[in-house]
């Protein structure tokens, strides 16, 4: 029986952290080590100061001796700031740099600092929001196989017709790719159980003509887990195949989260559900941990063997 891809390339992964992302680890390490007695040392100047102002009552002094402190706060404020903007570039360029030794994937590029814009999320159609509030940041792009793609993290909230609360429309990794030949037809899947969330996107690809094509899903299993709607001129199994809807169904049992896909043509669209910040360092506990790296590591390499299905199935 043939080995899975996923657990071959992850047990040349954890070779690839002993010799490679360990040392890194461990230089941030000692680093977070320093924070950890700088902080300590400022929470006992802190106190210090206190019980000097209740020892000699004399307000006028002890903030004369508070200004150096705060200074020295503040200096220690931006040192764990770069402490953990530092990590998660450091770490993911290394994890980018394996990942591009492997077959199908190439040119990976990583920007801390940029994301998938607004115009890309809100034209996948999959989510019917004004966006009121976008957040992104960890973009990633490259290609895989002969297609090419950008991802990033997003989150995404709008103003809730109930107050003035914001409500949270989408909150992971958002992907868009391009198929490598020309393709014709527009399909949306969203999440069963997240259907009554996206009534109106439903609602309004309806609007131009889609309809429900779930009659044409043979994959009993793909049908209870999404919503798919498609335009009329689609060939939906020439789109989402068998195998690609295997692939999906892989994914979704493999990680436990919500998937979204679009197809516009040649265009496509993913979201990822990720509740989280991901690969965010702590500064009280040890980053020291191989899963901490892993998780990371399985997130971004199922996300992209999601697309080279796409290319592969096509």
């Amino acid at each position: 029986m043939e080995e899975d891809p996923f657990v071959k390339r992850l047990e040349e992964f954890r070779l690839y952290y002993n010799h490679t992302i360990h040392p890194e680890l461990v230089r941030q390490e000692r680093a977070r080590a320093r924070l950890l007695r700088l902080i300590g040392f400022s929470i006992f100047l802190l106190l210090a100061l206190f019980v000097l102002e209740l020892i000699i009552g004399i307000w006028v002094v002890a903030m004369f001796l508070s200004i150096p402190i705060v200074i020295y706060i503040g200096f220690l404020v931006v040192q764990v700031r770069e402490f953990i903007q530092g990590f998660k570039p450091n770490v993911m360029r290394l994890i980018l740099d394996f990942m591009g030794q492997m077959p199908n994937y190439s040119e990976l590029h990583y920007e801390p600092d940029k994301s998938i814009t607004k115009t890309q999320f809100l034209s996948s159609g999959l989510f019917a929001t004004k966006a009121e509030f976008f957040l992104g940041e960890d973009y990633i792009k490259g290609q895989v196989s002969l297609m090419p793609f950008e991802m990033s993290e997003l989150l995404v909230r709008q103003v809730s017709q109930v107050g003035n609360q914001l409500d949270t429309v989408f909150e992971g990794v958002f992907l868009t790719s391009t198929f490598s030949e020309e393709t014709q037809g527009s399909i949306r899947i969203w999440p069963r159980h997240r259907r009554q969330y996206h009534t109106r996107a439903i609602k309004e690809f309806t609007w131009t003509g889609a309809i429900n094509v779930e009659d044409e899903i043979l994959n009993e299993a793909f049908r209870n887990q999404f919503v798919v709607y498609a335009t009329e001129d689609t060939h939906v199994v020439g789109i989402l195949s068998e195998p690609m809807q295997a692939a999906i169904l892989d994914y979704v049992e493999k990680t436990g989260k919500d998937i979204y896909i679009a197809f516009d043509d040649r265009k496509v669209f993913a979201g990822i559900t990720e509740p989280r910040d991901l690969l965010e360092p702590s500064i009280f506990f040890t980053n020291l941990r191989f899963d901490l790296i892993r998780e990371f590591y399985e997130d971004v390499f199922l996300i992209l063997r999601v697309v080279m299905y796409f290319d592969q199935t096509r």
